[in-house]
């Protein structure tokens, strides 16, 4: 099987799609909408995209999906090619072994395509509903990410930690092809624990990728090895001012949640956003054409070559299937091809 790093060598980092499974609309069955997007994700594929990230909330209203492994499960089975990741689990939510083993389960049901990324949270109401505290994610995402290694590992050796123990027993099965371990983070402290425990590094928004380069050379690891994978928040659309006009109040309705949350900071501290138009003035949401989207993401990957994957979300909570699909089919036709032949014509 052609690992990820042999498919950048010789195409340029993976260009990928990134799902939240809500379904804000009471009209819309879930079931319906569930189906919907996995023959979504499989037409994707054939049309050329390489990836597909999964991320996790609990208890959102509309139904923020809460169980990514299950969704890569059915995704292994409609795919072929296509690399699975979690962009991200809330590892402090989950006690780790169940982690090792759900991952190690869907690497084994895809042939190796599945990554794992973690990260360790930030809404108040998940640790609580959960019996965390979370004054503790920092150990709980350290501590958890050493238990899932052990387990992958086949170590029947016990774990005696601050905040896990486990008895001298293996955790099988263990992967035949171990996932990466990924882990996402925003705030200095955090990028450098990312920097210290992972494998590779999930970003958002691209703002944080020289912080984490600057972390590994601090802690003595080669950073021309570093592995980004970067998430976008961009619409990449013929007319993507005419294409915001129509789904812009979805990116309102999907940061204005965030922000309650506790994402971007304090949720008493942060201000919302008041229209579809502050978001774009804010650059929270960047709007390109075909030939504006090849000159910034040539000039970002020429500028940070560590970056593996590009991942874009495929809709917005809300947005009718079939209009994120004509942004994929906009991305895999007029994108990715114009992008791979610059990067490859260096020029």
């Amino acid at each position: 099987m052609t690992d990820q790093s042999e498919t950048s060598a010789q195409h340029g980092p993976a260009i990928g799609l990134w799902y939240d499974f809500r379904n804000p609309d009471p009209e819309r069955s879930f079931a319906s909408f569930y189906g919907e997007v996995l023959d979504q994700i499989g037409w994707a594929e054939q049309k050329g995209l390489d990836s597909v990230w999964l991320t996790e909330h609990h208890f959102c209203g509309d139904g923020y999906s809460p169980s990514p492994f299950v969704l890569g499960s059915a995704i292994a089975q409609r795919t072929s090619r296509m690399r699975i990741g979690t962009n991200l689990i809330v590892s402090p939510l989950h006690d780790p072994v169940r982690l090792a083993e759900d991952a190690a389960t869907l690497s084994l049901l895809s042939g190796g395509r599945f990554d794992l990324g973690v990260g360790q949270g930030y809404w108040a109401r998940e640790f609580e509903a959960f019996g965390r505290k979370i004054s503790q994610r920092p150990s709980l995402l350290e501590e958890g990410v050493e238990l899932i290694r052990r387990a992958w590992s086949g170590s029947a050796e016990g774990f005696e930690g601050k905040r896990y123990r486990l008895p001298a027993l293996p955790v099988t099965p263990v992967p035949e092809s171990t996932p990466q371990l990924l882990v996402g983070a925003m705030a200095d402290v955090a990028i450098e624990r990312a920097a210290r425990i992972s494998d590779g590094f999930l970003s958002t928004q691209n703002a944080h990728h020289r912080s984490y380069l600057d972390a590994l050379e601090r802690l003595g690891r080669p950073v021309a090895d570093a592995r980004i994978y970067a998430g976008q928040w961009a619409i990449v659309a013929e007319d993507p001012e005419k294409v915001w006009a129509q789904i812009g109040e979805h990116a309102l309705y999907q940061l204005n949640e965030y922000i309650s949350w506790g994402a971007f900071g304090p949720p008493d501290q942060t201000p919302r956003f008041t229209d579809p138009a502050q978001i774009v003035e804010a650059g929270a949401y960047q709007l390109m054409d075909a030939e504006t989207a090849v000159d910034h993401f040539t000039e970002l990957l020429r500028g940070t070559p560590q970056i593996r994957d590009v991942h874009f979300w495929a809709m917005l909570p809300g947005e009718p299937v079939e209009s994120g699909s004509e942004r994929i089919a906009y991305l895999a036709d007029k994108f990715v091809p114009a992008l791979r032949e610059r990067l490859r014509a260096g020029s």
